[in-house]
């Protein structure tokens, strides 16, 4: 495999009041737990949102290679990515993902099969398969 890119990001004071800064200084963001786990109500971001956020980019960008492999044409797409906090007795916590396709003027099986093509070809899809629970869906 050939490297196409590296970033590195460093945390400090995790997810309880943390912030995280990129390594290049492009961002930085204040990391606190949501509201609904025990945060205060904040405009600090939390590691799910900015999972929710790569992920439905790099599928974004996945689906527009899928479509123009296809050589099809579409005007615009969209990918929503809803991730899940999820807490189980035995292990601790996991994530699950719900990710939602829309490609503008195509019909549900359309987005259905190029979201399809694309989760196949994603990185983070790639990463994560067999580890967490992800749904594809076309809009």
């Amino acid at each position: 495999m050939t490297k196409l890119y590296t970033t590195t990001v460093t945390n400090t004071g995790g997810r309880g009041g943390g912030r995280s800064e990129a390594f290049d200084g492009s961002f930085a963001v204040a990391i606190a737990p949501p509201k609904e786990i025990s945060g205060k109500a904040t405009t600090a971001t939390n590691p799910e949102q900015l999972f929710a956020a790569g992920y439905s980019a790099c599928f974004n960008s996945a689906l527009n290679a899928a479509l123009r492999d296809a050589g099809v044409s579409y005007k615009t797409s969209s990918v929503t990515a809803t991730v899940h906090l999820l807490k189980d007795e035995k292990t601790g916590y996991a994530i699950a993902v719900e990710l939602t396709v829309a490609i503008d003027d195509f019909s549900q099986a359309d987005n259905q099969k190029y979201a399809d093509l694309a989760h196949q070809i994603c990185p983070y899809s790639k990463a994560v398969r067999g580890n967490i629970d992800v749904t594809v869906k076309g809009a």
